[in-house]
C-alpha cells in the first residue's frame, strides 16, 4: 500500500466521521423532543424496557467487524448522552466513588448521569424513596458469596419496584500506599469481597488483620490514609484514591459475577425477554411451599431462583424470594401468580424487568 492509498483511506474516514457527527446531532434533537414529550406525559426520562429494545435491535443489525459487546458499550454512551441533554437523571448507589455499585451504575447509565454515593444500602433506598434520586442501584447477589442480606431486608418493605438488573463481572485488586505486599499489615474491604478472595489472602497474606467496611471503595479510602494497610477494591477505586496496584485478579473464582438491581417507581413495560421477582410467605403446614409453587409448574413458568430469608424481629419465620421468567402482566406468569395468591399468606411483586446482560 502506498502513501497515497493511506491518505485516501484517511480522507474516507474523515467523511464518515462528518456524517456520524451529523447523525448523532440529529439523534440528539429527536431525544430532546422525546424528553419534552415524556415530561408532558409524566414519564421517566430513563425507560429500561425501551433501552433494552434499542440495544437488542442494534445487536441484531450488527454485521461486524465490531463485536456486539463493543457496539453495546458505544450505544450505552450514546443513550446516556442523549438522556443527559433531556435533563438530569439522578442515581444513588453504595459508595464512596469507585465501588462496584458505582461501576454497575456507570455500566447501565453511562458517565453523563448524575451519581450520588451513599454510606449504606439503607440510605440508597431512602434517597430514592423520598425523590432525592430517581433510581437506586444495589447489589442483590454474588455468584460465590450468595445474597446481600441488607438489600434483601430493604426489599421486604420498600415501595420501590425493580426496573432493571445489571450483571457485572467482578475483578478484585489489592491496592495500597505500601511499596510491596510484604509491608501490608491489614486489609480493608467489604465482607463479600473478603470472602471472594479468602483463598488468595490465606496463601499470600497469611495472618494479616482483615477489617470489614461497608464497601470496597470505603476500604480503598481507608487504605489511602494508612500506609501499612491495603484494600481489596476495583481498578477504578485504585485510580480515584491514588493507590498502587499490588496484585490484580485476586478473586478465588474465575467466574465471579455480581447481580445488581435498579429500583425506581412504577413498573417496566414487557420486552418479551423479562424476569419477575417476588416475595412470598406460606402457612406452617406440610406441603405448603410445594402447593405455592405448583401453579408455575402447571403453567410452564420457569423458576430461576428460590431462597428463604428470615423475617426481621420474627424468630423462625421466613419469607421466600423468587425470580421467574416472564412479565407479571402477561400470561402464563399472570395466571400462575393469581393461582399462587390463593396458596400463600403474603405475596409481594418486587417488579418485572428486562433480563440483564453482562455490564462489562
Amino acid at each position: 500500500m502506498s502513501c497515497l492509498d493511506l491518505e485516501a483511506l484517511r480522507a474516507e474516514l474523515e467523511e464518515i466521521d462528518k456524517r456520524l457527527i451529523e447523525i448523532l446531532n440529529e439523534r440528539a434533537v429527536l431525544a430532546l423532543k422525546i424528553g419534552d414529550a415524556k415530561r408532558a406525559l409524566g414519564l421517566d426520562l430513563w425507560d429500561p424496557s425501551q433501552e433494552a429494545r434499542v440495544l437488542k435491535r442494534a445487536s441484531g443489525l450488527n454485521r461486524g467487524p465490531l463485536s456486539s459487546e463493543a457496539l453495546e458499550v458505544i450505544f450505552r454512551e450514546i443513550l446516556s448522552t442523549c438522556r443527559a441533554i433531556q435533563g438530569p437523571v439522578r442515581i444513588s448507589f453504595l459508595g464512596p466513588e469507585g465501588s462496584f455499585s458505582h461501576l454497575a451504575a456507570l455500566s447501565q447509565f453511562g458517565r453523563d448521569a448524575s451519581f450520588s454515593p451513599c454510606q449504606t444500602i439503607a440510605e440508597v433506598f431512602r434517597k430514592t424513596e423520598t425523590g432525592q434520586s430517581e433510581w437506586a442501584v444495589v447489589p442483590i447477589e454474588n455468584s460465590t458469596e450468595g445474597s446481600v442480606r441488607s438489600t434483601m431486608e430493604e426489599l421486604l418493605s420498600t415501595p420501590l419496584m425493580v426496573r432493571a438488573e445489571i450483571i457485572l463481572p467482578i475483578s478484585h485488586c489489592l491496592v495500597s500506599k505500601a511499596p510491596s505486599i510484604e509491608k501490608v499489615e491489614r486489609i480493608y474491604s467489604h465482607p463479600q469481597a473478603l470472602g471472594q478472595c479468602r483463598g488468595w489472602l490465606r496463601e499470600n497474606l497469611p495472618g494479616r488483620e482483615l477489617v470489614e467496611v461497608p464497601s470496597t471503595s470505603k476500604g480503598a479510602l481507608m487504605a489511602a490514609r494508612d500506609p501499612s494497610a491495603a484494600a481489596i477494591a476495583s481498578p477504578l477505586a485504585c485510580e480515584i484514591y491514588g493507590l498502587k496496584m499490588l496484585a490484580e485478579t485476586i478473586q478465588d473464582s474465575g467466574n465471579n459475577v455480581t447481580r445488581f438491581l435498579v429500583l425506581g417507581k412504577g413498573m417496566s413495560d414487557p420486552t418479551d425477554d423479562d424476569k419477575t421477582s417476588i416475595i412470598f410467605s406460606t402457612r406452617h403446614r406440610p406441603g405448603a411451599l410445594c402447593r405455592a409453587l405448583l401453579p408455575f409448574a402447571e403453567l410452564g413458568v420457569n423458576l430461576l431462583r428460590l431462597e428463604s430469608h428470615p423475617i426481621p424481629q420474627r424468630p423462625w419465620e421466613y419469607m421466600f424470594f423468587a425470580d421467574l421468567e416472564g412479565h407479571a402482566s402477561r400470561d402464563p406468569l399472570r395466571k400462575a401468580m393469581a393461582r399462587m395468591e390463593a396458596q400463600v399468606t403474603h405475596l409481594k411483586l418486587l417488579g418485572s424487568y428486562p433480563k440483564g446482560r453482562s455490564g462489562k
